[in-house]
């Protein structure tokens, strides 16, 4: 820690008080009543604003991680890192609706959680059991990544080392996120996300205009990644990347970007952002303006060929002796501005990290209190011991997150989050389609999950990366001559490359509906529906709406 960057480091620290003294702020915040209700605390009481939930949303899918990953993503490979562009466009015309339907039956039904949603409408504690686990499992490394980003920041600064010592100021910084968020709940990172947000539009507006007119311009900008990415790389003997897509990748960054697109709102972290707005109206309009973070998340991507132009050198991680690509824009900033602006755009993307954090966390205690907890452990769970179970489940969940990154590889985490993408991913029969249609048997829905996962699972167990010689779960990309079904190999020979997750998407909802027709066609009983066609059309104004809070 000798090459301490004391001015940023000082910038950073401060603004990261600022967020920790909102964060014990935010118990008071909007404070219908106690905080020993879930509702309270998971869900902010079910009442936040168009702003508050714009802000939430915003800080709860915009993470630390992605700010540092698309970029690093763009630096090494290309116009394929962009494939996150589309994705956060299509994504929330797709959603719209089904999130309405969702914010509606569970405000009704006084849901939680996407678990809690499947209990009721199939009746099926094992089905909502299998969606809780993907959920906590799908969460956990993308809380871990969160830390990824914070420690690209930290050693950007001169913090670096490893084992516990090395990683210490991360550690304190999630003991304190820890505290405020058991204290505040959903409110604290409500909160502290206007100042996250503000920080990262500051920051990338002023790096988008400055940098390429200090660098000589978009064109030259391109000219020169073009040219570095058509170099070949000594480990493949092929070029790393391209400015344009090819005819090989082009079917992986459309099934990418779709199956990024309806994977994230199946994320519980995303959902329960969702049910805590206040009214259908609200939801509408964060649906409208949402985009407009993809405005600069195309801006941040194209973060990633100014490094390239400005010869920017990832770090070296003391762990692992390995350059690490997180750090390609931290290094960007530490270079090409003075020390008083890159201490702001650390903290930006440090408070970027704390955000989604909390909220991950507090969406993955929520499954545990409620489909996990309260069914299995203790079915007559009082609210309050509700409320107390989820408060020492995110505690749990964090400290979890902080031990993957200190204990093993921080790669291996990026590895863990690219599984949890394609697992989250097999909970769409069951948690999307179900707002629309009960056809598909419980049953059904069980083998289609149980073979959307394992094949899922079997197809990134067999992909390799040879830039860095794994040969297991080196990436998501899967080439048509390897997909391999019972043995058969449909398009052998093929070079083209789609998305494990889309691929699994499709054998899931195959089996399901296979299943399903065998099950209706033997009368095998599907289960009680707990909801009504009306439960799905509610909103603020409906008289039927039970209290916020009211058990199911």
């Amino acid at each position: 820690m000798s090459n301490l960057q004391w001015p940023e480091l000082i910038i950073f620290t401060v603004l990261f008080l600022l967020v920790t003294v909102l964060g014990f702020m935010a118990a008071r915040w909007q404070r219908g009543g106690g905080l020993d209700h879930l509702d309270e605390w998971g869900l902010g009481g079910r009442k936040f604003g168009s702003w508050v939930t714009w802000f939430l949303l915003g800080g709860d899918l915009y993470t630390a991680y992605t700010f540092v990953a698309v970029p690093a993503l763009v630096f090494s490979a290309g116009a394929l890192g962009l494939y996150a562009l589309p994705y956060t466009i299509v994504v929330y015309p797709i959603v719209l609706l089904p999130a309405l339907r969702m914010w509606s039956v569970s405000r009704v039904r006084g849901y939680v959680t996407p678990a809690d949603f499947v209990r009721g409408r199939f009746g099926s504690p094992i089905l909502a059991l299998l969606i809780a686990i993907t959920g906590i499992v799908a969460t956990m490394p993308y809380i871990a990544l969160q830390l990824v980003g914070l420690e690209a920041v930290l050693r950007t600064m001169g913090i670096n080392g490893s084992g516990i010592v090395g990683h210490l100021p991360l550690l304190i910084a999630f003991i304190i996120l820890a505290v405020y968020t058991y204290q505040s709940g959903l409110r604290a990172p409500a909160l502290i996300a206007f100042v996250k947000d503000i920080l990262i539009y500051i920051v990338i507006l002023v790096a988008i205009i400055y940098l390429p007119s200090k660098l000589g311009g978009w064109s030259h900008i391109f000219d020169t990644a073009a040219a570095k990415l058509g170099t070949k790389s000594p480990a493949t003997g092929k070029p790393a990347g391209s400015i344009l897509l090819n005819a090989n990748n082009q079917l992986q960054y459309a099934t990418l970007a779709l199956g990024s697109a309806l994977a994230l709102f199946l994320y519980p972290h995303s959902l329960t952002s969702v049910l805590a707005s206040r009214g259908r109206s609200v939801i509408k309009k964060n649906m409208v303006a949402l985009p407009a973070y993809s405005l600069v998340l195309g801006l941040l991507a194209l973060l990633g060929y100014v490094a390239i132009t400005a010869g920017v050198k990832p770090l070296t991680n003391a762990a692992t002796g390995k350059p690490d690509g997180n750090t390609i824009v931290p290094v960007l900033f530490d270079n090409q501005f003075s020390s008083w602006f890159a201490g702001i755009a650390f903290a930006a993307i440090g408070i970027g990290a704390l955000v989604p954090a909390a909220i991950m966390s507090i969406a993955a205690a929520n499954l545990w209190t409620r489909n996990i907890y309260k069914e299995y452990i203790r079915k007559n769970a009082t609210p309050q011991e509700e409320a107390k179970q989820a408060k020492l489940a995110s505690l749990v969940v964090k400290l979890g997150a902080v031990a993957v990154i200190i204990l093993i590889d921080p790669q291996f985490s990026i590895d863990l989050q690219l599984i949890g993408g394609v697992l989250i991913l097999q909970t769409l029969p069951a948690v999307a389609l179900a707002l629309y249609t009960r056809w598909f048997h419980r049953w059904g829905l069980i083998a289609g999950w149980v073979v959307g996962i394992g094949w899922g699972l079997i197809m990134l167990y067999g992909i390799p990366n040879p830039a860095n010689g794994k040969l297991h779960f080196g990436g998501s990309a899967l080439s048509l001559g390897n997909l391999s079904i019972f043995g058969w190999h449909p398009f052998s020979g093929s070079l083209v490359q789609i998305y494990v997750g889309f691929v699994a998407l499709i054998a899931n909802l195959v089996v399901a509906a296979i299943v399903t027709v065998i099950a209706r066609q033997m009368k095998v009983f599907n289960g009680t529906d707990d909801t009504n066609p009306a439960d799905y059309l509610a909103d603020e104004n409906d008289k039927n709406l039970r209290p916020i809070g009211a058990a199911h």
